[in-house]
């Protein structure tokens, strides 16, 4: 019989070493903090209890006792106080994934298989107990050093990712994740600066506890309930900001919130620039621009009918006025405080520079395109 566990014991200090140097080595952050002499024997320090922990539950087919991970969660938040970034952290807990199955397979003799199958039984379970423990403690002691703004943003990032990992911060913020998710984007013209940005990210925050970040150039992306949730966040986002926005959304269906946020992006991209908010644009409100936008030839031809309008009086926003009034020439004419003979002589030259009756089937079919993709700014 071998005895794998006393050769792995054996090992410990060498493994701790190797791991320790491999963290070092590729990881910029612990390159940072092992330059002070202490830190990196806490480093050390901390690689050993975790095999010597490790190889006795393993050994004894126990799990990790509450101590243990209290203290596995006091190393997290340190590290988190010390700076060290979250993807840094995502990249110790799989390269310490790595050099323990590594560890197993350089101990194990030709006659330990069955204390090679007791490793990989106990493994599943217990080896994401310790790592989740680490990562509770980590998003702990990022609220020593992150404003409440940047950490509800990296909680949007983790869930536009996918990844588990968002459940326990939204736990710790105390900010609701909804399922499914509905995902709203706010386009803005122009690149607001990052004091603004933070202003309006913490104002939403005390309107409406929801995950929430800012994309280049000028997006906000809420991940929210539902669509009344959406309209309340667009009504507060016009109140915080005063600028016009485009506003997209979709819902993550089947936990698909990446596909859900591209897809909302896409609408918001297509959607009319508003001065005043309130509606919230899905994919059957402008399914013709997204599929227009998709097709380089057809955009071209819609970009070519928006400069005919341009040439005449305020047209684009005559038409614009018309279809949002449902067509009402009563109503179009009020909106835009003129005489309805005026608003004739306006649909005409439509006609005339189009070729488009604007209240014909087609018309509206080409001309509602068009004036959407006229608001919603440059390509």
């Amino acid at each position: 019989m071998g005895d794998l566990f006393a050769s792995w014991r054996g090992r410990i200090d060498a493994n701790s070493k190797r791991a320790v140097d491999l963290y070092v080595r590729e990881l910029a952050d612990f390159r940072k903090i092992a330059i002070d002499a202490k830190a990196r024997t806490a480093m050390l320090d901390f690689a050993v209890f975790l095999r010597q922990r490790t190889i006795s539950l393993v050994a004894e087919d126990l799990s990790f006792t509450d101590g243990d991970l209290s203290f596995v969660a006091a190393v997290g938040k340190e590290r988190a106080a010390g700076g060290i970034s979250f993807a840094a952290q995502r990249d110790v807990l799989r390269l310490h994934h790595s050099l323990t199955l590594r560890e197993v397979g350089e101990a194990a003799g030709r006659h330990d298989l069955d204390d090679v199958m007791r490793v990989l039984t106990w493994w599943p379970a217990q080896s994401r107990v310790a790592p989740a423990a680490y990562t509770r403690g980590y998003f702990l002691g990022q609220g020593t050093i992150l404003s409440e703004v940047e950490r509800v943003r990296q909680l949007t990032c983790l869930l536009l990712a996918g990844d588990p990992a968002a459940a326990e911060l939204a736990r710790i913020l105390a900010v609701p994740v909804p399922d499914p998710l509905l995902v709203v984007v706010c386009r803005v013209p122009g690149e607001p600066d990052g004091r603004f940005r933070t202003e309006v990210s913490r104002h939403l925050l005390t309107r409406q506890r929801m995950p929430l970040r800012w994309e280049e150039p000028g997006e906000l992306v809420a991940l929210v309930a539902d669509a009344a949730s959406a309209a309340r966040v667009v009504r507060d986002f016009g109140e915080s900001t005063g600028l016009p926005a485009a506003v997209g959304a979709c819902r993550a269906a089947g936990g698909e919130v990446a596909v859900a946020f591209a897809r909302a992006r896409e609408i918001s991209r297509v959607a009319p620039v508003r001065t005043t908010l309130g509606a919230v644009h899905y994919l059957t409100d402008v399914f013709a621009e997204v599929g227009a936008v998709r097709l380089t030839p057809v955009d071209g031809w819609l970009r070519e009918v928006i400069g005919r309008l341009a040439t005449g009086p305020r047209l684009v926003s005559t038409l614009d006025a018309l279809y949002r009034t449902d067509m009402s020439r009563s109503r179009t004419a009020a909106l835009l405080d003129i005489h309805p003979r005026t608003l004739d002589y306006r649909l005409r030259r439509v006609r005339e520079l189009t070729g488009l009756d604007p209240v014909s089937v087609r018309g509206v079919r080409v001309l509602s395109t068009v004036v959407n993709r006229a608001l919603a700014g440059p390509a």
